[in-house]
């Protein structure tokens, strides 16, 4: 059985002719006298004297009718047509459904009613109307304290869907701050779901939040850490304190288990939190986590994202997440470079093999696109190319700002060390230099300066190539 059936079709005789007498929603063919008739037995279940009942029937509470499951999911289904979403809100269906969320222990049915909610807050009127009702939104909140994952999923995606709406943001903005232990439930589900749908989803949540309200991220960067970020929290009967990076390092492990391509907002996480130094501070002041969150990213960018035999192509798909890892990188380089994790030696020419790769593909995404767009006549594909260029352009800026301050803490032994190997070859450097030139003049006229000791004949060369430099 589908999890969604497809909507009852038009009946037959006389519910035909209640289809032709007016009975259909808006421009639908569904039933308004079919919907009455699944609301009310929604409103049956819920009612004063089906609640009431023994410890005995609390299993039955438990289970929904197969029969009932199969209507309401064919609501669920419906809801997402406009005409059938204005229906339901006229008809107070939210009301129902708050009922049913306050009174009914049903996993499944809890489920069906938030994802019918997250399907009509889509519409922006039904949102605004959703979202002013404080009792129906209090209800909605409650349910991020649910244990079922299915639950937690739509309840999320409804979330993400209301503060998504710039009319109604900043109310669940406020209503989120008034709850602390939305916080705790959250960074329970990124510590020790295995969901990755659900990770995903609370993920996008989280990082809708940062976005719109810097205030809050502060607030939850600061929980926890009222004790010394470098000591373990000892153990005790108390509810755990849960802090927020390392709550972020598992989802984003979980993750990345599954599917890299799905990290794109966990990074992005992390880039918001290196806007604010309470941010950098509580990943770089917790040594086990700032190390794991290092090698997580490096091992991203130089093992899995755009590699030496992808295609440059590749680029278009991965550049944000590459944007976000590589900024956040280079802002735990810049503010903790006496971390063990982050030694000269051990770190730098893989990183600067990586960013060069990656700047070398991002020339050759943004060639292929000058060329389309002279024969692109097309306003809407021209916007297209537009916006991968500007995203283009914010990955070259990071990947430049983070190689330059690789190249200034380069030794004479790592310059030797990556000539050798390769990481500095004349091909490899040449690129580097037509990124950093001229904004980096003086990183580059360091580098040449150490390189002139290390290999004389490769630096004249580079020069030669780059006669601004004289």
């Amino acid at each position: 059985m589908d999890r969604n059936p497809s909507p009852p079709p038009p009946g037959r005789n006389k519910e035909e002719e209640e289809v032709a007498g007016g009975d259909c929603i808006g421009s639908t063919v569904y039933s308004k006298h079919w919907l009455f008739g699944v609301l009310s037995g929604l409103i049956q279940i819920v009612s004063p004297e089906n609640t009431k009942s023994s410890s005995d029937d609390e299993e039955q509470q438990m289970e929904l009718d197969e029969e009932m499951e199969n209507e309401i999911c064919r609501v669920w289904d419906m809801s997402m047509d406009e005409d059938v979403a204005l229906f339901l809100q006229e008809f107070n269906a939210p009301d129902i459904f708050m009922g049913v969320l306050a009174k009914s222990k049903c996993p499944r049915l809890r489920e069906i009613c938030v994802g019918i909610l997250g399907n009509m807050a889509c519409f922006q009127e039904i949102c605004v109307s959703i979202s002013s009702d404080e009792n129906l939104g209090q209800v909605l909140l409650h349910c991020l304290y649910d244990s079922d994952p299915p639950t937690l999923l739509e309840t999320s995606r409804l979330l993400l869907t209301c503060l998504s709406q710039a009319e109604v943001a900043s109310v669940w903005v406020e209503r989120i701050r008034e709850h602390p232990a939305i916080y705790d439930s959250i960074c329970f589900i990124m510590s020790s779901s295995t969901n990755v749908d659900l990770l995903v989803k609370v993920g996008e949540v989280v990082d809708k939040l940062f976005d719109l309200d810097e205030k809050l991220m502060l607030e939850w960067v600061r929980n926890g850490a009222s004790q010394p970020l470098d000591q373990p929290q000892e153990e005790s009967e108390e509810q755990p304190v849960f802090r927020l990076v390392p709550c972020i390092l598992e989802a984003a492990k979980q993750v990345r288990s599954e599917n890299p391509e799905w990290l794109d907002v966990y990074m992005h996480i992390l880039q918001l939190l290196t806007t604010v130094d309470d941010g950098i501070q509580a990943i770089v002041h917790c040594p086990d986590t700032g190390k794991d969150i290092w090698n997580l990213l490096f091992d991203l960018v130089c093992h899995e994202f755009c590699q030496s035999d992808d295609p440059p192509i590749i680029l278009q798909e991965q550049k944000t997440v590459l944007a976000s890892v590589f900024s956040v990188l280079s802002a735990i380089y810049a503010s903790q470079t006496e971390q063990e994790y982050l030694k000269i030696e051990k770190v730098d020419l893989p990183l600067i093999d990586s960013l060069i790769r990656v700047l070398q593909n991002v020339e050759q995404c943004q060639k292929k696109p000058e060329k389309l767009a002279e024969s692109n006549t097309d306003e809407t594909k021209k916007t297209d190319l537009t916006q991968d260029d500007f995203h283009l352009k914010i990955l070259k800026d990071i990947l430049c700002e983070f190689l330059s301050n690789i190249f200034q803490a380069l030794t004479k032994e790592t310059v030797a060390q990556g000539v050798k190997e390769g990481q500095l070859s004349k091909q490899k450097c040449s690129s580097a230099f037509q990124n950093l030139l001229p904004f980096y003049s003086p990183v580059v006229e360091d580098f040449i300066k150490i390189l002139h000791e290390v290999d004389k004949a490769l630096a004249d060369d580079l020069e030669k190539s780059f006669p601004a430099m004289d």
